[in-house]
């Protein structure tokens, strides 16, 4: 369970910034290059990416933006991720497209690798904004 005021917390604070979500959201096709490429040292530059992409940013500032909200509301479901199973049912879908994807690009089946890393992309958007809705349920001002 994470804390809300714990390490984790301030990580998915700092990823919450709009250039870190979304730059983590649309750098998911590198996941296919080394596969494409059989230049599985390319795992290495990606991975270092991906680890350091969560903290590359200051802790957003506000909630203005879309992504922000969604990460926040993220950060609160891992609390609790059977609270909603439509979430569990998206991230099962998007997981599934990208190892499609990835198993396409392997072999360099263009056309199915290119539609999976899409699905991936739109079911992780609407688990985005399902998570935006939940950050915005729990912020709203509550009336006596």
């Amino acid at each position: 369970m994470a804390s809300e005021h714990g390490f984790y917390a301030r990580i998915f604070r700092r990823h919450a910034h709009p250039v870190s979500a979304w730059s983590r959201l649309l750098s998911a096709p590198l996941l296919l290059v080394p596969l494409w490429t059989r230049r599985w040292w390319l795992y290495v530059p990606i991975g270092a990416w991906f680890a350091v992409n969560p903290v590359m940013t200051p802790p957003a500032h506000d909630t203005s933006s879309f992504a922000t909200r969604a990460i926040l509301g993220e950060e609160s479901w891992t609390r609790d991720p059977t609270s909603e199973p439509t979430v569990l049912a998206l991230t099962g879908a998007a997981t599934a497209s990208l190892v499609g994807a990835m198993v396409a690009s392997y072999q360099h089946r263009k056309a199915v690798a290119f539609a999976g890393t899409g699905s991936f992309v739109a079911l992780t958007l609407w688990q985005w904004k399902l998570w935006a809705d939940r950050f915005a349920r729990e912020t709203a001002p509550r009336a006596t």
